[in-house]
């Protein structure tokens, strides 16, 4: 993937967040490169005051780690938010699947439950599921 379309990636997310909206347009060139637009998972985490950063580098290893693990992901960027908008919402990622089937097997997938396992006490979250 290309610097190009990363930054294109994020800026969709960010706005999303940012702006609070519930839909998106995605790029083409992002749209093109999973032969459909296939559906986005955006996170945010608040991280509670006990979290160490040992527990911070964790779980960014972990995400990026589902990257050829989890059937259907086709692309997963994860880490700080450096937004100034961001409401404590220090930490977040986008993962693009190809489709709703492959989200949805996503959340029910072992290496996945065993990240929320220990991450969830650490967190407050916001997540957001789009469709193109």
């Amino acid at each position: 993937m290309t610097k190009s379309t990363r930054r294109s990636v994020m800026k969709v997310a960010g706005g999303v967040l940012g702006s609070g909206l519930l839909s998106a347009r995605l790029p083409e060139s992002v749209a093109a490169q999973s032969g459909s637009g296939g559906v986005f998972h955006v996170f945010a985490f608040q991280w509670k005051p006990e979290t160490s950063e040992a527990q911070k580098d964790r779980a960014t290893k972990e995400i990026r780690a589902f990257q050829g693990v989890i059937p259907g992901l086709v692309q997963t960027h994860v880490g700080p938010n450096i937004s100034p908008r961001a409401k404590g919402y220090t930490f977040g990622g986008i993962m693009q699947f190809k489709d709703e089937a492959s989200l949805n097997a996503y959340f029910q997938h072992p290496a996945h439950l065993a990240l929320l396992k220990w991450l969830v006490p650490l967190i407050d979250a916001v997540e957001l599921d789009l469709r193109e």
